[in-house]
């Protein structure tokens, strides 16, 4: 039961709009990478600002349980921005809730800059943790939303390359949030008149500049630019046409809305729409859904969740990369400012070395390799490289770190290269239309659950312990990698078929929604084996 307007952009060339479309999704991750990650370059500098002791032997630092607060309220909010704006994007239409998410993270990107408290350190410190959660409540809405927009403009050659290209941003706002962090800290510390450290006299180490309380809210607030830039773009995007078509039941207005941004011509087909849509009626909470699609959603919630365990616990090795490297000097050494910019300059290179590259090579790679590969290779290949840096730990660290740095980068590639991309291509193409942004959501929401384990639960493990501890969580990391290659088998591959042939509405379903096939290794066939399409239809 093929719908015109569905068949149309499905093997609509390439155009315009389509890069179009990418650009004004994929600037709201970066948007989202840059307010996630700037508050990491800063950190240590609220700590300096308002935990010093005059007189101390040891500079200002940040209480474990404020520090954990400052990090990661953000994953919180944005675990449950992407439940609130993943429900909505189904029930309300994903353009009329895209706007909000940008809305909001213009404003608290703003105001947590503007934290105030007065000489208040706890004051500054909640008012700042109060607009982080708001800030990620509205990033959260961008996961599910951008994922599901892309998937639906796109044709059904190039759809997995344009979601990968909008997650690729990412890896430009992480360069971005330590190019900004790392400029801002410069151009302060050219205007820094602290005498430079001499001898024993520590006191002016410790003591952190005025102009630093400047600095780290400037660049918060930067992260606001783009946002504002991206607004009036996303206003001008029509309803993705799938939505209107087998949603609204509005095929006329589906071609329509698609004839003015695509050079195409579309037939309406109401007919075909209603059909459509009523076959396809059912809820998340039904049997339906569970025999057509229950086992995809516990590959992509589990995978996404074992990705994200180990994603974010990969910062407990930093302390020893990053001097290996000859990025950063002992806190005792440098000011504040000094630190701030040594911090973000060690982000800035393991992103743009480590980080960046893997997002583009699953662009590039992934129309030829499939998702279901390069996610299974990439968790293979971080179970490996972690496993080798927790046996050989210790020679790492103190006789190689080079090697060290090099294994560190590779870990860094192939989750990029591997399932932290995939996870994201996949939710957004394995479930029905009625259900695709809700269960994208779902899927983000338990790898945000997972980063939440990574970034407390395994680095307060390892926080200021021996190296044994590091060793084991290591291990443990590439055991979590190799449980996210096995659950891999529970999804499907999607390359080059369309989204309602992968969801079954055209009238068929997967073939592999509820078995482990080893055959999906082979790809020997584009449009893959379908052979109990007949039985589905009698369901």
């Amino acid at each position: 039961m093929a719908i015109a307007v569905l068949s149309a952009l499905d093997n609509a060339r390439t155009q315009w709009y389509h890069l179009t479309a990418i650009v004004i999704a994929g600037m709201g991750f970066f948007t989202d990478a840059y307010d996630l990650f700037c508050i990491s370059a800063v950190s240590k500098l609220l700590g300096r600002l308002y935990f010093y002791t005059p007189g101390s032997s040891k500079p200002g630092k940040l209480p474990k349980n404020i520090n954990n607060a400052v990090t990661g309220v953000a994953l919180v909010g944005t675990l449950a921005g992407q439940l609130v704006f993943g429900w909505l994007g189904d029930k309300l239409g994903r353009k009329r809730v895209y706007g909000i998410t940008l809305i909001m993270m213009v404003i608290c990107a703003i105001c947590s800059g503007l934290s105030f408290g007065g000489s208040s350190p706890h004051s500054v410190i909640g008012t700042l943790c109060f607009f982080r959660f708001w800030l990620g409540f509205g990033i959260g809405g961008d996961y599910p939303l951008s994922a599901t927009i892309m998937s639906e403009y796109a044709n059904k050659k190039t759809r997995g390359a344009f979601i990968a290209a909008v997650f690729a941003m990412q890896g430009v706002g992480i360069i971005f949030a330590g190019l900004v962090s790392m400029t801002v800290s410069w151009i302060f510390l050219q205007h820094d008149d602290a005498p430079p450290y001499q001898g024993d006299d520590i006191s002016n180490v410790f003591s952190t500049q005025p102009s630093a309380d400047y600095m780290w809210r400037i660049v918060l607030m930067l992260g606001a630019l783009p946002a504002i830039l991206t607004y009036y773009w996303r206003m001008k995007m029509p309803e993705t046409p799938r939505y209107t078509a087998l949603i609204r039941g509005n095929g006329k207005q589906a071609a329509l809305d698609m004839e003015q941004v695509l050079d195409i011509e579309i037939d309406a087909d109401q007919d075909h729409v209603t059909q459509f849509k009523a076959a396809n009626n059912y809820k998340l909470l039904s049997m339906e859904f569970w025999n057509r699609h229950g086992m995809n959603l516990i590959g992509t919630t589990t995978t996404w969740f074992l990705l994200d365990i180990a994603f974010y616990s990969q910062n407990l090795t930093q302390k020893d990369i990053f001097p290996a490297m000859g990025l950063i000097q002992k806190d005792f050494e440098v000011n504040a400012l000094r630190e701030v910019f040594e911090t973000s300059r060690a982000m800035f290179v393991i992103a743009l070395l480590g980080t960046f590259p893997g997002y583009w090579f699953t662009v590039f790679f992934i129309e030829k390799l499939g998702r279901f590969i390069i996610q299974l290779v990439g968790f293979f290949m971080m179970s490996v490289f972690m496993f080798i840096i927790g046996v050989k730990y210790d020679y790492l660290k103190n006789d190689n770190k080079w090697l060290f740095a090099v294994l560190y980068g590779f870990t860094f590639f192939f989750a990029n290269f591997g399932p932290n991309s995939t996870t994201f291509v996949l939710p957004a193409e394995l479930f029905p239309t009625r259900l695709r942004s809700t269960c994208h959501a779902i899927s983000a929401a338990s790898g945000k659950a997972g980063a939440m384990i990574g970034a407390f639960g395994v680095q307060n493990y390892t926080l200021n312990s021996s190296p044994e501890r590091i060793r084991k969580a290591m291990m443990i990391l590439a055991a979590t990698n190799l449980l996210g290659f096995f659950f891999t088998f529970l999804v499907s591959e999607t390359k080059g078929r369309s989204l309602e042939e992968i969801s079954g509405e055209d009238g068929g379903c997967d073939e592999n929604r509820t078995t482990f096939n080893a055959g999906r290794l082979s790809m020997s066939s584009k449009q893959g084996s379908r052979s109990r399409s007949d039985t589905v239809q009698g369901e």
